[in-house]
């Protein structure tokens, strides 16, 4: 039984296609940015959406071994629509809220005393997705799904 596991490429492909897509991410950001951010290895957001790399490589693993007219790949699907859209809508509206609270924190601080545990705490931004960093996450699972498949 834990033998199956440590074969199952539907478990390993997608487990290395997100870590595939988060070094990317790394890679892009040093590039871009011109220096090196260890933290854009387990952060979330940014291009491309690493999440919608590993559903969509299991979709895409699924579609191509159990046919794309079958259950298990409409379930697959379905749940890879699910977590691309969280990635876009909702923890994309998160981060921008998130955003307007460090600002509304940092603008209070110059009238009133707060303290700087608070100023410290700063709530995380960087949450979600744009709609094109989600696609280019999912174009790259489905080309590594078809690639290990």
């Amino acid at each position: 039984m834990w033998v199956d596991l440590f074969t199952n490429r539907f478990f390993w492909v997608p487990l290395f296609t997100g870590m595939f897509a988060q070094l990317l991410k790394f890679v892009l950001y040093a590039i871009r940015k011109r220096r090196v951010d260890f933290r854009w290895l387990i952060t979330t957001g940014g291009m491309p959406s690493s999440h919608s790399a590993s559903v969509m490589a299991l979709s895409t693993l699924v579609g191509l071994q159990e046919g794309f007219r079958s259950p298990l790949f409409g379930v697959t699907l379905y749940f890879s629509v699910i977590v691309m859209y969280d990635a876009a809508g909702l923890r994309r509206a998160a981060g921008k809220q998130a955003s307007v609270l460090n600002r509304i924190i940092e603008e209070l601080a110059e009238t009133h005393t707060i303290s700087q545990e608070h100023l410290q705490e700063r709530l995380m931004e960087l949450l979600g997705h744009t709609p094109m960093e989600v696609l280019a996450g999912a174009l790259l699972g489905i080309v590594i799904g078809v690639i290990f498949s």
